[in-house]
This record gives structure tokens, sequence and C-alpha cells, in this order.
């Protein structure tokens, strides 16, 4: 059994198994530093699986490491490039923000996702980490600038989940096109949210994220 792993992990480590949009054949697991310091909980893969902290912090040990900073609002650190792929570091800066896909209700995880550019790269938008985002190959096809297609902008700092994605649908679906964000990756936003009051009153309305007064959202499609 021990000979058994000794030999799968030098097959994983000798990086001859090729990579998966742009990154190595490996496990890429996610965690947070509350969990890994108290030592339980689970951290997310990037195929959407949990892993238990003990079994992460075990595989850890022959892995390589990466640290990624977020702030309270778990906005990631800037990471910018000048080409228009995203770099393997970017991905792995998604696969800890996004998880998975951006668009609303989408479950499908970060494995089958492509760096989508919020701003297309064509228009001038930049490889930046707060300019990118999840999508899967299916809802990726969907964004452009023609007449029923989606649109990508980012949340400001005002809205309840600043620099997350919405997508904003054609107008044959909702003609104010008011933004949608996928909780579907991210479950304490539904059973925690954050409070409304923290980023701005009621009273004051962040029409510029959603459209809507204040930073409500519409019903999500299923």
């Amino acid at each position: 059994h021990d000979a058994l792993k000794l030999a799968l992990r030098h097959t994983l480590a000798s990086g001859t198994l090729g990579t998966h949009r742009g990154l190595p054949v490996t496990a890429i697991i996610t965690m947070t530093l509350k969990d890994l310091d108290a030592g339980c909980g689970y951290a997310m893969t990037a195929t959407g699986s949990r892993v238990s902290i003990r079994d992460a912090i075990r595989m850890a040990s022959h892995a390589h490491h990466y640290l990624t900073i977020f702030d309270d609002d778990g906005r990631a650190l800037y990471l910018g490039r000048s080409k228009r792929i995203a770099s393997p570091d970017q991905r792995i800066v998604l696969i800890a923000r996004d998880r998975g896909c951006s668009f609303p209700s989408c479950t499908r995880p970060a494995t089958w996702c492509q760096a989508h550019h919020v701003t297309d790269w064509i228009d001038g938008g930049p490889t930046d980490i707060d300019s990118l985002t999840f999508g899967c190959d299916i809802h990726h096809a969907l964004v452009g600038t023609g007449p029923g297609t989606w649109a990508t902008t980012k949340t400001t700092a005002r809205h309840r989940y600043p620099g997350r994605t919405l997508w904003h649908p054609p107008t044959d679906i909702d003609p104010q096109r008011c933004g949608l964000i996928n909780h579907a990756h991210h479950p304490e936003e539904v059973l925690h949210p954050p409070d409304h009051h923290n980023h701005h009153n009621n009273n004051t309305g962040d029409t510029e994220d959603t459209g809507r007064t204040g930073d409500e959202e519409p019903r999500q499609p299923a």
C-alpha cells in the first residue's frame, strides 16, 4: 500500500501528466486560515468536493503552497498581467475566490470553467484578477454585445457583496437587465448573509450595481 502511494505521488510530481486549462494535473485545495489554525472543518477542492482539514493538512505535506490574501469582503489581492490568457497563478486565485462558474445558480466547479474577462479583452478589458471571473463553457458562450446575449460587470464597494460578478440577462428576459450573483458556490452567504448596513443604508440605494433601490437581487433562474 505504501509503495503504491509512493509511486502515484512520484507520478503526480513528475510533471509528465500534462495540464488542464493551464494548471498541472493535481489536487488544488483551498481552506481558510481560521479552519487551518483550528485543525477542523472542511477545505474545498477545484472540482467542488469537500475535504476535511485533517486530510488537507496531510496532503499539503507533499504539496506546493500558495498564500492568497483576501480582504474582509472576500475580494482577492490584485494580480494582473498584460497577456490575454490568465496565468496559472490567477486561475488558482479564481479557484479560491469564485470556486466555480459565476453564472447565476450554476453549480459547475472550477475545473469546468474558463477565465472570463468581465470587460472583453477586445474592448480593452485587462487580464487582472479583479477583472476576471469563472464561466463554464456553456455560460461563457452566452456573453456578447448583440441581441439575446448576457453582459457581465463587477459589484462596487457599496454593494452587499463587493467585488463579485454580476450577470445581466438580455432584455427579453429582464428589460431592466438587473445583475444577478451566483450564490451556489457560497452557501454561507445564504445561511449567514452579510449585514446590509455595513455597506450602505437602505435609503441610499446601489443602482449602479443592481438597477434597483438598495442592493436586493431579483429571483434567480433555476
